[in-house]
């Protein structure tokens, strides 16, 4: 078997070996480290306890921390999607002087470095005294979370024949009758594929939330890096326990965008 496989292929294979060994030697040691009490040598710790998830959960009010997470990522969802169905419809219709320019700066929020962009918007938020509270890291996420659901959305609506809507309108049917009762049918797919990988998106968002967060509108990814980074000792283990805990929250959000969307359902027409 081996004899048969060309030199590429045992490359290729042996580099995917070596990239899945890396992420579950650090994803295991993460975990075993969030459970071990006294693990200063040796391959395995020499207890195990799940005193660090009490303690992580003493010191952050967790389930504040998640209420706080979900309200902002939700409410990032629902409001991008109000703004983003009628801007990816106009793009998908639509032919107009400098579409491509737009395009290209549509992009901008997702191409260049949040740092870039999150520092102005920050200073914007303090000085209408919008920062420190959970609108505001609303409102600084919804900047690159917008134009990635324009893009999103855009193919799903130019797969649906204009010639649907003719008809449609040829009976009688007004704009709104048309818009709830053919286009966003026709849609769900798109909408459910840009709400559910915008959810898994604002999830993992830091920066620009890290910019403006007070400390009752932490999201769980900024009072983990406040809990590595910022002033103050904290032990090792209930850093990692937290690690866990966010970690678990995203695999349990990605697992439930893969079970309702496809990532094959994502696909841009070019032209």
């Amino acid at each position: 078997m081996l004899g048969r496989l060309r030199p590429s292929r045992l490359v290729f294979f042996a580099a995917i070996a070596a990239y899945v060994f890396i992420v579950l030697g650090i994803l295991l040691t993460v975990i075993l480290n969030s459970l071990s009490k006294g693990w200063f040598s040796g391959l395995l710790p020499p207890y195990l306890t799940t005193e660090w998830y009490k303690y992580a959960a003493t010191d952050h009010d967790i389930p504040n921390l998640l209420a706080v997470t979900f309200t902002v990522v939700l409410a990032d969802v629902l409001i991008a999607l109000l703004i983003a169905f009628p801007a990816a419809y106009v793009l998908a219709r639509q032919e107009f002087r400098g579409k491509g320019l737009f395009l290209s700066l549509l992009l901008l929020p997702m191409i260049v470095p949040p740092m870039t962009y999150g520092i102005p918007l920050a200073m914007l938020c303090y000085k209408f005294h919008l920062a420190a509270k959970v609108v505001g890291v609303v409102i600084v996420n919804l900047v690159p979370i917008v134009p990635f659901m324009v893009l999103v959305l855009m193919p799903f609506i130019e797969q649906v024949g204009t010639n649907l809507e003719s008809a449609a309108k040829m009976l009688g049917a007004s704009r709104w009758t048309i818009f709830r009762k053919v286009l966003v049918p026709l849609t769900v797919p798109g909408i459910l594929t840009a709400g559910i990988l915008s959810l898994v998106k604002a999830i993992s968002m830091f920066e620009l939330t890290y910019l403006v967060a007070g400390g009752k509108s932490q999201t769980i990814v900024v009072a983990l890096y406040a809990d590595a980074y910022a002033a103050g000792a904290r032990p090792a283990q209930a850093v990692d326990a937290l690690a866990v805990i966010y970690f678990l929250i995203a695999m349990l959000c990605l697992m439930i965008s893969l079970r309702f969307v496809s990532p094959t359902q994502m696909v841009f027409k070019l032209k």
